[in-house]
């Protein structure tokens, strides 16, 4: 998969134990390496993530129309008593209530309460498999975001210099603050999930006390309308962008493909629209955590992102992004790089420059010169290893690592461009937009030079 295209590797933790997380995550790590590339890991926490117990690895079908047990367990299911690994399953699902499993596998209506069980009519069949994730509303749910289990397994994964982790069923900025990991990158960036009600209420709050951001249309789709979906992805995506964070677009995107050898036209046109729209990142799940061919299914993601990309109207976007802006008086280094990648992005179309060289500590000022989408290739420079692999969540980046005993800004610059000369990217006599701080102790990216390559 690293070889076919994959820039992030998602360690989802609702499956399996830490040690089977952290083992993939060395694995990654080595394999990256071999590889030559920066590949960045996810961990992905589970939350307060309602799930069934097990129906095996053959699919079991419900049929619609069936009565079906729900109880509090986490042993077993079956087409006939489905065990749900919430203790506040009977107290807290009311009768009328539907549920949905396996992001939309099967939806179920409650119809009667017991002391000990609910009952629920099949209102949709389907084949249901494994562990299905069962959808309670959020408002119904009285546990928080993270949760001891969450923590738990972040402690582990930091202490392994994890590079990103994923808060699933966020609702507040509060929430995404009680992580308490350091700021990145001398820790994690923090991905806050948008999938309840609640944090499309407070978007705008979770998007700025978050690193980056991911759209995650299953559970997303079950608490808001379905003809809302599309137009929350736009809105959440732009938001994003206007506060120069990564947004990751997630769910269902190549679904077909977990059985098939290619997508749907629907599924092709879905990624299309979601580059179309803004996203920094299109995450694929089951198509490669159980599909049977993941290499052709990252492959074919790949070709369709960049066919996008071909025909994305690059000057009208950063027209449109130059009108939002990230400008906040409140916080002068921003606003200094915002301006400074706001003239790269002028400079580089007026001159037809191809290649920017961005250099930065933090990440911060590639990623505010990423969310203008140039059509000039983007290579991020750091000097720390986890901004380097946190960049390979950013549109367009390619990111390189400098060595750590380079110091001053002027020597990481003008090392930034050699090795960019020595990488193939630039070639004698090209005109190379170098964007980074005037000195170590610039808190932004303050200059801005077009350099000729010697």
């Amino acid at each position: 998969m690293i070889d076919a295209g994959m820039d992030v590797a998602r360690i989802n933790m609702s499956h399996g134990s830490i040690e089977e997380g952290l083992e993939r995550f060395h694995l990654i790590r080595r394999l990256s390496e071999e590889a030559g590339r920066h590949v960045g890991i996810l961990v992905d926490l589970p939350g307060p993530k309602v799930r069934c117990a097990t129906f095996g690895d053959e699919y079991v079908r419900l049929v619609t129309g069936s009565v079906v047990e729900l109880r509090v367990g986490n042993d077993t299911s079956s087409a006939d008593v489905i065990e749900v690994n919430y203790d506040g399953l009977v107290t807290d699902v009311q009768v009328g209530d539907r549920l949905n499993m396996g992001d939309g596998r099967a939806i179920l209506e409650i119809t009667e309460k017991q002391p000990d069980k609910l009952l629920a009519s099949v209102a949709h069949g389907g084949k249901i498999s494994g562990r299905p994730g069962l959808h309670v509303p959020s408002d119904r749910l009285r546990i928080s975001t993270p949760t001891p289990e969450d923590l738990e397994i972040l402690d582990a994964f930091v202490e392994v210099g994890v590079d990103m982790v994923a808060l699933s069923f966020v609702r507040s900025a509060h929430e995404v603050r009680r992580v308490g990991t350091e700021p990145h990158p001398r820790g994690p960036l923090i991905v806050a999930k948008i999938e309840t009600r609640a944090a499309v209420e407070n978007l705008e709050g979770i998007i700025e006390a978050s690193g980056a951001v991911m759209v995650a249309r299953g559970d997303l789709g079950n608490e808001m309308s379905l003809e809302d979906l599309p137009v929350l992805q736009k809105e959440i995506i732009s938001k994003c962008i206007a506060l120069g964070r990564p947004a990751i677009t997630a769910t269902q995107m190549l679904e077909s493909m977990i059985d098939a050898p290619a997508p749907t036209r629907a599924e092709a046109s879905d990624v299309a629209n979601a580059v179309w729209d803004g996203s920094s990142v299109v995450m694929l799940s089951g198509e490669t955590a159980v599909g049977v061919d993941p290499i052709n299914v990252v492959r074919t993601m790949g070709r369709i992102a960049r066919r996008a990309d071909e025909e994305f109207d690059h000057g009208r976007w950063a027209r449109r992004i130059a009108e939002l802006r990230m400008t906040s008086e409140s916080d002068t280094s921003a606003s200094v790089t915002d301006a400074m990648t706001m003239a790269a992005w002028r400079a580089t179309a007026e001159l037809g420059v191809k290649t920017i060289v961005a250099v930065s500590s933090s990440g911060f000022t590639v990623r505010s010169m990423a969310r203008f989408r140039p059509e000039a290739e983007i290579l991020g420079f750091s000097t720390d290893p986890r901004t380097v692999n946190q960049l390979s969540l950013s549109w367009g980046t390619i990111p390189v690592s400098l060595p750590s005993h380079v110091t001053s800004n002027e020597e990481m610059a003008n090392e930034a461009v050699r090795t960019a000369k020595a990488m193939g990217h630039l070639s004698t006599g090209e005109l190379v937009a170098v964007l980074a701080g005037a000195s170590s102790s610039s808190q932004s990216a303050n200059v801005l030079r077009l350099v000729r390559v010697d």
